[in-house]
């Protein structure tokens, strides 16, 4: 009988210190920090390269800045832009690309793009197709 005591007296102490124990509250936070900084804007895909002149069209840019890509995207609900899918690293692209914090080459504006020839609707983060062509 006394080990039965003894038991039911070291439950009844575990239950204590379960009920004081603190409890954590399960939340998730990922900070991603600040988008890149390239002069013709960034893949809308991880991790995030420098796009090369070319790859997105004028409507990617207001007032000469990327709306962005990815997490970072803050262009209008229901977004759809031409890009030219030649120049994607995915899509077998090899030539030159900018590398952070590079400047935009004078004469290269962003609101009229010389013989753009956009191939294909992204929505600025990463889902190809849709809006209009």
């Amino acid at each position: 009988m006394k080990l039965f005591n003894c038991a039911v007296a070291v439950a009844v102490v575990a239950v204590g210190f379960m009920a004081t124990a603190p409890k954590s509250e399960a939340q998730v936070s990922i900070n991603i920090g600040a988008a890149p900084v390239c002069p013709y804007g960034y893949y809308d895909y991880a991790p995030y390269a420098c796009a090369p002149y070319g790859y997105y069209g004028s409507e990617w840019f207001n007032g000469g800045v990327f709306i962005g890509a990815g997490p970072w995207f803050h262009g209008p609900a229901g977004f759809h832009g031409h890009v030219d899918n030649r120049f994607d690293i995915h899509r077998g692209y090899g030539g030159p690309l900018p590398n952070r914090g590079d400047h935009p080459e004078p004469g290269r504006g962003f609101d009229h793009i010389d013989h753009f020839r956009g191939n294909e609707m992204r929505d600025g983060r990463g889902h190809v197709g849709g809006g209009r062509r």
